[in-house]
């Protein structure tokens, strides 16, 4: 037992422990992140490679039995050892990747460190919410000409609203969603026995509730507590349709709940559903339907998949056959961990690597165990696009594609685009890291937007966190249904760690290099390269597979571009698969839409038939062989015709009446 070596615990213990239970020992989850387990079996944030050594060392004398430290040879990631993790402990490297510099390394609370964290807490409590103020003031400032634009067009009686791309289908959903909710209340509040209609309905009441939208259109929702191996408790719905429930084999089906995972298994954390409100069946044999996981984008949540009714990309893809679960990283809506606190400083060292090499594999492996595939779809928007290609790296855990079909990224966030040079991200780059904690502390990114989130009416809110977003990123709603927009933003901002922002924004990473996987030095030369390679018409493929960021467990990747996205510049990613550069990626589908802006390939009201069915099809064309008894998806070959088509009218409507998967304007996008 992990506790008889702790009767006398050594200083390295209690260094790395909780007050209460010091550290047993160290885990090597990847080439160089660690974990460390306490004495009762709990999991605490990694430390250093040469803090990790140092504890098991400890760990060793103190047990007076042998322990091998190796110096400084690395091998590869074991992540099935009998113990939950290699044990065996590489010295830190002398380099240190420059894309992901240390994280600041706490101990556990004492008086003096905690006299500190209430200094950091107090800085960057005035201090960020004064940031977040001139940010409020300027999106204010910058909305009133354009609100007195509108206001003139309506003197003059016109319609401000008449260039709106889809205005027919909005006033038409507008219409259509008071006929139900009239509907609703004349029935008091009952189901529509006559047409089907179950679940909820009525007045939308803007909800920070995944399982309120998926009942307002006929689907019902669980959710599950996942733990990664540091201990974080995340929060992932399985959405799924009440008459027709995905069937699960008997060995992964236990009334409802699953108690273990791949992680138990291999020694890992135990993974536990502690919360479904509606209990779910087991389906019927023959049943089963294959697992997609959809991850979010960077200060968002899984809802943000969830709020255009039936055009929602987890309802379509929950409609169309697919036994949909949806990911919410690390801390989100509402922190948790198996042991530390808010308050622990340690609770939020962590950034972009950490979500990609631990939460993502946590998800998955929970997944599959529940399910009994051996892999999965995965689609990601944004940040969630950006913590796959930084899990799938060759020095991260590339063998986690070994259990994904296929990695549908959706605005993939890998390079910079031209916003990162705005006047505000200039200054946070230009923060030092030392002043960056001082001013936006070393705990949760600016709180108070989720103070805020929590007391300030909703539909004040999503008119507020419309503009603040637009202002920072630039997005527009002209595509979007705008009778939902303030939906939309019920699931927005959540919690993230002060790092995280650092890594995306500060003068050392992201912002810095403007690119995820490569330094801006070598990015730029990889581009000088490609120019002559092209101009030359080469054309070999295989320049640069040397350089390459993966290897042949990379899945096969289908990428979806907004083409006029400010944020990041998808087109750079697709220019690089085309060079060769990842000889080993299969690049199965890679689309280009031109006038998409970066969250118009979930919210758009165009989005289901020029990205969703898409998505749909690439997913089942890239499953392989799973076994009989695998529901075929409506709109795909062989599958049947979704339920819900609706008919359409005007420009830009539905034009795929019968659901057989026909993406809208192909023609002339493809990249």
């Amino acid at each position: 037992m992990a506790s008889q070596y702790h009767s006398a615990p050594s200083q390295a213990s209690r260094d790395l422990g909780t007050a209460s239970q010091p550290a047993a020992k160290a885990h090597r989850i990847t080439p160089h992140d660690t974990v460390v387990s306490t004495s009762d079996g709990q999991r605490l944030p990694g430390v250093p490679l040469a803090e990790a050594a140092r504890l098991n060392a400890s760990r060793a004398s103190s047990a007076s039995c042998a322990s091998t430290i190796t110096l400084p040879k690395h091998t590869p990631h074991q992540h099935a050892a009998a113990d939950g993790g290699s044990t065996t402990i590489d010295v830190a490297p002398a380099f240190t990747d420059p894309l992901f510099p240390p994280l600041p390394v706490y101990g556990p609370a004492t008086p003096l460190r905690r006299l500190q964290c209430l200094f950091f807490r107090a800085s960057s409590g005035v201090l960020s919410l004064a940031f977040l103020g001139v940010i409020v003031m300027g999106a204010v400032a910058e909305t009133l000409p354009g609100a007195a634009a509108r206001a003139w067009e309506r003197v003059r009686g016109r319609d401000p609203d008449r260039g709106r791309p889809f205005l027919a289908v909005e006033r038409e959903r507008a219409r259509e969603r008071k006929q139900d909710e009239a509907a609703w209340e004349a029935r008091g509040g009952v189901a529509d026995e006559e047409t089907g209609r179950r679940g909820v309905g009525g007045r939308d009441e803007l909800r920070c509730d995944i399982a309120y939208y998926a009942r307002r259109v006929g689907l019902e929702c669980e959710t599950f507590t996942v733990e990664t191996e540091d201990g974080f408790l995340l929060e992932m719905q399985h959405v799924w349709d009440p008459l027709d429930p995905p069937y699960y084999p008997p060995a992964t089906e236990k009334s409802g709940e699953k108690e273990a995972s791949t992680a138990d298994r291999e020694g890992g954390p135990p993974v536990h559903n502690v919360q479904s409100e509606t209990p779910r069946p087991n389906g019927a044999p023959g049943r089963r339907r294959y697992p997609v996981l959809l991850m979010h984008g960077l200060l968002q949540s899984a809802g943000a998949f969830c709020v255009n009714d039936s055009d929602s990309l987890a309802f379509f893809l929950a409609k169309s056959g697919y036994d949909v679960f949806l990911g919410n990283s690390r801390c989100g809506l509402l922190p948790r961990h198996s042991v530390l606190t808010y308050g622990d400083p340690r609770m939020w060292a962590w950034n972009i690597r950490q979500m990609g090499t631990l939460d993502l594999p946590a998800f998955i492996d929970t997944i599959l165990s529940l399910t009994s595939f051996p892999h999965l779809a995965l689609v990601a928007h944004s940040q969630g696009t950006t913590q796959t290609f930084v899990a799938l790296a060759k020095q991260q855990r590339p063998d986690l594609g070994r259990k994904i079909s296929v990695f549908c990224a959706l605005a993939p966030a890998v390079y910079a685009g031209p916003l990162i040079d705005k006047m505000y991200f200039k200054f946070m780059r230009a923060i030092p890291p030392a002043a960056f904690r001082f001013v936006f502390g070393i705990h949760a990114f600016i709180p108070a937007m989720m103070a805020m989130h929590g007391v300030v009416p909703a539909r004040v809110w999503g008119r507020l966190g419309y503009r603040v977003f637009w202002f920072l990123f630039g997005w527009s709603d002209a595509r979007w249904d705008r009778g939902l927009r303030d939906r939309f933003f019920r699931f927005a901002p959540v919690y993230v760690s002060a790092e995280t922002m650092r890594w995306w924004l500060g003068r050392e990473c992201f912002a810095r290099h403007r690119c995820i996987l490569s330094t801006r030095a070598a990015a730029a030369d990889d581009e000088d390269a490609d120019v002559t390679r092209r101009d030359s018409d080469s054309g070999s493929g295989d320049g640069g597979a040397d350089d390459a960021w993966f290897d042949h467990r990379f899945p096969p990747l289908a990428l979806w571009v907004a083409g006029s996205d400010a944020l990041v510049d998808g087109k750079r990613l697709i220019r690089r698969f085309e060079a060769g550069r990842e000889p080993a990626v299969r690049l199965v589908h890679a689309k280009v839409i031109e006038e998409y802006e970066h969250l118009d390939v979930v919210w758009a009201v165009d989005a289901r038939e020029r990205v969703f069915e898409e998505v749909r099809g690439v997913v089942w064309g890239e499953v392989g062989d799973v076994g009989a008894g695998v529901v075929v998806p409506r709109g795909v070959e062989g599958g049947g015709v979704l339920e819900e088509e609706r008919e359409g009218e005007g420009e830009g409507e539905r034009g795929d009446k019968d659901g057989e998967g026909a993406g809208g304007d192909k023609g002339g996008e493809g990249a």
